[in-house]
């Protein structure tokens, strides 16, 4: 499921930075491939991301919601953090562990925990549209809080989608009189706050951390917190207890999800221009609605489909919007 603050961190890195944190890649993305294996490499991102929201799904039909995000966090970031100090990567020291815990609980805690939460309550596409819209918010926190003048493509952006958002959600209105339902709007949207404050404090922090390792350190910390969370509330279950399918989709989560899916966007991000390369968040969604279609038999309406289009039109715009504003040079840093 998809997506983090590391993507737009390193989108929107300079090439030098991009360069010192190379010895970190599993790839090793110094070394350019061809033009073809990056767009292979893409094609695998936008299908495997797109298909974590089904298998989250799957996987909180038979344990809660909480547990499983945290199983996987936990699992996948014992990983990556084994990996980076194999390479030889340094814990962050003293303040530098700041914005490592503040991110975890962003991105990891509220983000991806109460999103994974939220498909529990409603459809895997219905799921992956609302995770989508999150660039919105970025435009109406930048509306009361930044001083700065707010692109009129963006300001086109945000209206239109949220425009679809409401298309989409007219066909649902009398979903709304189910608490599950609601339920799940809620915290879905919650997810996508979080994630969009996440996003403004990671370009605010970029420089001070090694993205590859903070992401690692990330997960691990927002997987412990996530087990003892749920264990002391009384909500888990004893872990022999938990039926194959969840542990199915765990992995499926952390191999494809949480690994190979990362792997391959690293390549096709030093291999393909940033504007092709950020696709991903466009077709994450359609996946994700045709999927849950297909495996669950989740109806895809006329208005979920007008809806949806609208909608990631106008995350479209204001990307674009937002893509050509300058970015400030970040200087050298030798942070973690």
């Amino acid at each position: 499921m998809n997506i983090f603050d590391f993507h737009k961190t390193m989108l929107n890195a300079p090439a030098d930075y991009l360069k010192k944190l190379s010895a970190f890649n599993p790839l090793t993305i110094r070394k350019k491939g061809t033009r073809a294996k990056a767009w292979f490499a893409l094609a695998l991102v936008c299908f495997f991301w797109g298909t974590t929201w089904i298998a989250s799904k799957e996987g909180v039909r038979h344990m809660p919601a909480l547990q499983l995000a945290g199983i996987r966090q936990l699992m996948a970031g014992t990983l990556y953090v084994g990996f980076f100090l194999y390479k030889g990567a340094a814990f962050p020291k003293g303040k530098e562990w700041i914005p490592v815990l503040v991110l975890s609980f962003l991105n990891f805690i509220m983000s991806n925990g109460l999103s994974t939460w939220g498909v529990k309550y409603i459809s895997a596409g219905l799921g992956s549209i609302i995770g989508a819209i999150f660039p919105l918010w970025l435009v109406v926190i930048g509306l009361f809080a930044s001083s700065e003048k707010i692109p009129s493509r963006a300001i086109m952006g945000l209206l239109l989608g949220f425009s679809g958002v409401c298309i989409i959600f007219s066909d649902h209105l009398d979903d709304f009189f189910n608490a599950s339902f609601r339920l799940g709007i809620i915290l879905s949207l919650i997810a996508t706050w979080t994630w969009a404050f996440a996003t403004l404090y990671t370009k605010q922090q970029a420089v001070n951390f090694n993205p590859y390792f903070s992401l690692g350190l990330q997960m691990m910390i927002s997987g412990i917190c996530l087990t003892m969370f749920t264990n002391i509330n009384g909500t888990a279950v004893s872990v022999s207890k938990i039926p194959w399918q969840s542990w199915a989709a765990i992995a499926y989560l952390i191999i494809f999800g949480s690994l190979l899916a990362f792997i391959c966007y690293l390549y096709a991000l030093q291999n393909l221009p940033t504007e092709q390369a950020s696709v991903y968040a466009y077709i994450n969604p359609i996946v994700a609605v045709l999927c849950g279609w297909i495996v669950f038999g989740e109806k895809v309406t006329l208005f979920i489909t007008i809806g949806g289009i609208v909608t990631l039109l106008g995350v479209y715009l204001v990307n674009k919007a937002f893509k050509a504003v300058p970015a400030p040079e970040q200087p050298e840093t030798e942070g973690v």
